[in-house]
């Protein structure tokens, strides 16, 4: 890759990132205007045009860029070994809670735009979710292929729904300067939350 292209690819990355860090912020994607995201990197609004179409453009390539992310951590958090009898779930969960808290931006994108007002993106977003919910319930059927297809299906799409609520609440938690108080709700969050997990997985091996 010569120079130029170099630097043409990271022009192009820090706009995906503008709109990360813009949506963090509180600012939906459909109220963006390219002058404000072109400006948060520095550059004139016709530059956006060397890389994108369009704003549409732009936002669905996020999405696919920020769905392969989501789909790597959850793939580490292996929930579907949480079918196995006596599989500790804890240190799991903090692996995904340290992802969560290193890139925050992800999660709050998603889930923002997930019910924001631009159609196409939340098009785009259902069918990665459900890319996502088949992922995990093909995984649960190799764990444990005498369970019912339907039921792994079920116990497929709580768990990566939860998966989200999950990040959005350890964000939550995570902004404010550690006290006694916070602490301790963190701890009662984790606990909570692996009830969660245990309940559901127990409901559907009693089902068996």
């Amino acid at each position: 890759m010569s120079i130029r292209d170099e630097r043409k690819q990271q022009s192009r990355q820090a706009l995906l990132d503008a709109v990360l860090s813009l949506s963090s912020s509180g600012i939906s994607f459909s109220s963006m205007s390219l002058r404000e995201i072109t400006r948060h990197v520095g550059l004139v609004p016709t530059a956006f045009y060397r890389h994108f179409l369009d704003k549409n453009q732009l936002g669905l390539e996020l999405i696919d860029q920020v769905a392969l992310q989501h789909k790597r951590v959850l793939h580490e958090l292996k929930l579907a070994s949480l079918l196995q009898q006596h599989t500790d779930i804890e240190p799991r969960l903090d692996q995904f809670f340290t992802a969560v808290q290193q890139h925050p931006e992800w999660w709050i994108f998603i889930s923002a735009e997930r019910w924001g007002g631009s159609a196409l993106l939340r098009y785009a977003i259902a069918r990665e979710i459900e890319y996502l919910i088949e992922d995990l319930s093909d995984e649960l059927s190799e764990v444990e292929p005498t369970y019912a297809v339907q039921d792994l299906q079920v116990l497929a799409n709580l768990l990566i729904n939860l998966s989200f609520n999950w990040a959005m609440s350890w964000i939550n938690l995570m902004v404010s300067t550690d006290t006694p108080q916070l602490i301790q709700q963190r701890l009662s969050f984790k606990n909570q939350t692996v009830q969660q997990i245990e309940l559901l997985f127990r409901g559907i091996i009693h089902k068996k």
